[in-house]
């Protein structure tokens, strides 16, 4: 054992210490692996830092960005829809439906691509139905990796083995010859999580935030209910205006909405007119909406509903501009200047100085440093900011969903899978994909830096030169040997046992790529001095360097860490029983059909 190799192993088993005790972030313990790789003089500068340009971690930000423009031009809810109406609130069902499609999807195409296909769907089912996300995400990306032993060109590892095969003089595997022990694996995986899952998996309670918007409805006491009337026929609110029937002075009602043969008015004028048939949104207090009610004979036809969530204002809310100094409408009335004929939104509440004035504050003349409260659309208020008379303070997302963003968006995801599966580098087609939605403005530039969550850029990107050490320096072949060597002269299910433990542990800590070209040659030797099958065992390394459950340094893992919530022992907890039963089936099925 060289000094170089002793040095490697002593950094594999810090850091496998670190990931186990979780005293440091992920992605910490990764960069200080990196780094210390390079002091050590184990690898180089540019060894150190080679994972930020890797083929994985680039496609990791390509499949975030990808993953965030399907979620964000509403494509992923039309994908929810039929999910939740078969499955319900069943965590079961919703097991056995999202793990079954994401590992048929991942058998044709690469597994951090269909675990980041369904990511957001899976987020929205489980928002939907109410159950955590870490219920869903860990079944999902182990199942999007069961997915990949499905075909041989799935997974690097198995795409690379036929090259391997020929370069040592054996027969090349045809695509579906490793089908049914992929089939085995992947019904194996699903049924592990439908009867254990409630054993293994973690309950991650989400941590509820305080939103801007429901900062701002505390903080000023702002109605967060609004209500629907229906003007009759008869009603003798026709004809006549807000401003006539006094709609906040004697109810203290906003309307907010009124919506006629389809068509939707937000914060309508106050000249505008009512006429029959007309649906109001009013916001205020119940007793008052059914004292207007009563009085013009209304039909008050639904339930008050929580502002956020009522489906004829998504995509409005509260916002606070203040007037900014030496703007052009100081000393003119939220009246002189028809803030809801030109902006689209309704005034709910003024703060002038220490006065504070809610609902009827048309005629107040408005001062340098006034603060207006209003409500409507988030692309009128955005609008009505981008006009040096007003400053806007709460922070609001647009909503910039299109009827034809969700088909572009579609389109260049499909093109980004279309192109990997023709051969062009994940990376680049991914990236790729992920231009095009912003060049054909699915998202914007903005909101693509922050689609990227960068603790799992770093946390692949640092383990990657742990990976190179152990190669360059010949740390994972005196690994190999040392466990295969004693053993080579015993039962064949006993040398496929340890095999298979080794192609484990490497590919937890190297890419399962490097892994698998490092031990098929060595297999190989093995199987034509024991007579052992090599092609056999090669298959067993291809398959086994998939079997990547126990901690987050697989692509897949490290992705979902996140969204999920997960620590370090929560892939423990779910993979450590996963693992021996992948090794089980792997080994047996590949002694039973190629030996």
């Amino acid at each position: 054992m060289t000094t170089e190799i002793l040095l490697v192993l002593i950094v594999l088993i810090i850091t496998i210490i670190l990931f186990v005790i979780e005293k440091l972030r992920v992605d910490i313990i990764a960069i200080l692996i990196m780094i210390s790789l390079a002091w050590l003089g184990l690898i180089s500068p540019s060894d150190a830092f080679s994972g930020f340009a890797s083929n994985a971690v680039i496609a990791i930000i390509g499949v975030m960005i990808l993953g965030y423009g399907m979620d964000r031009s509403g494509v992923m809810d039309r994908l929810t829809r039929p999910v939740m109406n078969i499955a319900g609130a069943s965590e079961k069902k919703l097991v056995l439906l999202v793990s079954g499609a994401v590992a048929s999807i991942s058998a044709f195409m690469q597994n951090i691509g269909a675990a980041a296909l369904f990511l957001p769907a899976v987020m929205r089912i489980a928002k939907k139905s109410k159950i955590s996300p870490s219920r869903l995400l860990i079944p999902m990306g182990y199942a999007a990796i069961l997915g990949g032993t499905l075909t041989l060109i799935a997974s690097g590892p198995l795409i690379i083995l036929n090259d391997l095969l020929r370069q040592g003089g054996e027969q090349p595997f045809g695509i579906f010859d490793v089908t049914p022990i992929g089939i085995a694996l992947v019904a194996a995986g699903i049924f592990y999580f439908l009867f254990l899952g409630k054993y293994v998996l973690s309950f991650k309670k989400e941590i509820e935030t305080i939103t801007p918007q429901q900062e701002l409805i505390d903080t000023w006491q702002l109605p967060s209910n609004v209500y629907q009337c229906i003007i009759p026929q008869k009603s003798s609110l026709i004809g006549k205006t807000r401003e006539q029937v006094k709609l906040w002075i004697k109810y203290k009602l906003n309307l907010l909405v009124i919506e006629e043969e389809g068509e939707v008015l937000h914060a309508p004028w106050r000249y505008t007119r009512f006429s029959s048939n007309q649906k109001l949104l009013l916001m205020g207090k119940l007793e008052n909406v059914k004292q207007f009610s009563k009085n013009y004979k209304l039909l008050l036809s639904e339930a008050p509903s929580k502002l956020e969530n009522f489906r004829t204002i998504e995509g409005a809310g509260f916002a606070e501009v203040i007037i900014p100094p030496k703007a052009k409408i100081a000393g003119k009335s939220i009246c002189e200047i028809a803030m809801r004929k030109t902006y689209s939104v309704e005034p709910i509440m003024l703060l002038s100085g220490e006065k504070e004035k809610r609902g009827d504050f048309c005629d107040q003349k408005l001062q340098p440093g006034d603060t207006i409260i209003v409500h409507g659309l988030w692309e009128n208020i955005k609008r009505m900011a981008d006009n040096r008379n007003f400053v806007l303070v709460t922070p609001i997302e647009v909503e910039t969903r299109g009827k034809s963003k969700p088909i572009i968006a579609t389109s260049c995801m499909i093109g980004a899978i279309v192109l990997a599966l023709s051969g062009v580098q994940l990376s680049l087609a991914l990236f790729s994909g992920a231009l095009a939605m912003i060049l054909l403005k699915v998202i914007s530039i903005d909101e693509a830096y922050k689609a990227i969550d960068w603790r799992t850029v770093f946390l692949l990107a640092g383990l990657i030169p742990l990976g190179i050490a152990m190669e360059k320096t010949g740390a994972a072949s005196f690994i190999a040997n040392q466990i295969i060597q004693p053993i080579q002269m015993s039962h064949p299910l006993l040398i496929m046992i340890a095999i298979a433990l080794i192609a484990t542990v490497f590919t937890l800590f190297m890419s399962n790529v490097a892994a698998t070209v490092l031990l098929v040659p060595l297999v190989m030797i093995i199987g034509s001095s024991t007579g052992i099958s090599a092609r056999a065992l090669a298959l067993l390394v291809a398959v086994c360097a998939s079997n990547s459950f126990l901690l987050p340094t697989h692509q897949v893992n490290a992705f979902l860490m996140s969204p999920g919530g997960y620590r370090n022992v929560d892939y423990l907890k779910a993979g450590i029983p996963l693992t021996f039963i992948f090794m089980v089936i792997a080994v047996v099925l590949i002694y039973l059909i190629f030996i």
